[in-house]
């Protein structure tokens, strides 16, 4: 840590500034698509191994689906402290011509705890998610060719541009949002990067009863939608809802032979403000559990497995921290003075 500190000393005057970066700074500090997956899996691991500190989100509710999170983590391995200030109005893309998600992640000196960045976190939620997403379905089904992804905007368009770095025998990805143009801007952006066919799924029906493993990033509302229904999904597929409760009908993951998490505490903290009205399914364990070998993952081909990853600090802070070293290393961002 004293060595750390002297590298960011040499650098930035700690206790007196610190580095702003804009979204298009965190861009261009060159994190690749492996890069990501790396720490991700990083963080994964050092979570299910419990060497990290992390509290569930704290949020505040100033309307009934409109929330603001305070995301705080330490991951000791990565020397990576900080917070992420999150927003989410699924109102937003229709209303005001934003994303869902908005916010600042926030890092800070380990030795000293003085502010040492700011920086916008919607580059790295949008990264993260996914490859959070990827590597659990690499981790509970490896073999799978097909792959399903609800939801084509920022979140979907970022699974189906990871998914086949990790599900290695991919060959058909199947995508569906009820608005069409999403779906072609979707193809149009990631098919020329990967190998495996993109095709544009007819219905919510379709696409489940046709994929082995099956993602959904849309809307994030305490009332159940339900959009795809307990009777369309079979034995042996993979489910990794990245939306909570909404999206899924409620009896699917009761009906799963395995109910996995990335974080207990967090879906309990989302189970007592409402958005689990039927209550939490029984939890089999975490996703960082899985990652680290401390926990089977699927344990037969007949397996029905549900993977819900709404999101941890601890993967934030170690993606920003290594945000932060390269633009201290290229000269990238604002310096600010406290």
């Amino acid at each position: 840590m004293e060595q750390d500190r002297e590298q960011l000393a040499s650098r930035l005057d700690i206790g007196k500034e610190l580095l702003y970066l804009t979204q298009q700074d965190v861009i261009s500090a060159g994190l690749t698509e492996a890069d990501i997956l790396r720490l991700t899996r990083d963080a994964l691991i050092a979570h299910g191994r419990k060497a990290y500190d992390m509290p569930a989100k704290i949020g505040v509710f100033p309307s009934e689906e409109v929330f603001c999170h305070a995301m705080p983590a330490y991951v000791a391995s990565s020397l990576a402290l900080g917070l992420k200030w999150i927003g989410c109005n699924p109102d937003n893309p229709t209303k005001y011509g934003r994303p869902q998600t908005t916010g600042l992640m926030l890092l800070n000196d380990i030795l000293s705890a003085c502010p040492i960045a700011i920086m916008d976190c919607a580059w790295i939620t949008a990264t993260r998610t996914p490859a959070v997403t990827v590597l659990a379905a690499a981790a509970l089904h490896p073999d799978a060719e097909t792959f399903g992804m609800f939801g084509c905007g920022v979140q979907g368009t970022g699974h189906v541009n990871f998914a086949e770095h990790a599900l290695k025998k991919l060959k058909t990805i199947h995508v569906f949002d009820v608005k069409e143009e999403n779906m072609d801007r979707l193809i149009a952006e990631v098919q020329p990067k990967i190998k495996a066919k993109i095709v544009k799924g007819r219905s919510f029906e379709q696409v489940t009863k046709e994929c082995q493993v099956l993602s959904s990033a849309t809307l994030i509302v305490k009332r159940p939608h339900s959009f795809v229904k307990s009777e369309w999904v079979g034995k042996g597929q993979t489910i990794l809802p990245c939306d909570l409760n909404t999206f899924w009908d409620p009896a699917i993951p009761r009906q799963a032979d395995k109910y996995i998490v990335d974080s207990i505490e967090e879906h309990e903290l989302f189970d007592r403000v409402g958005y689990f009205p039927g209550g939490l399914p029984r939890i089999a364990c975490e996703t960082g559990q899985v990652l680290a070998g401390l926990e089977p993952g699927r344990e037969s081909p007949e397996q029905l497995i549900v993977c819900s990853n709404i999101g941890m600090s601890v993967v934030d802070v170690v993606v920003a921290r290594e945000i932060l070293n390269r633009a201290l290393v290229r000269n990238i961002g604002s310096k600010l003075r406290l």
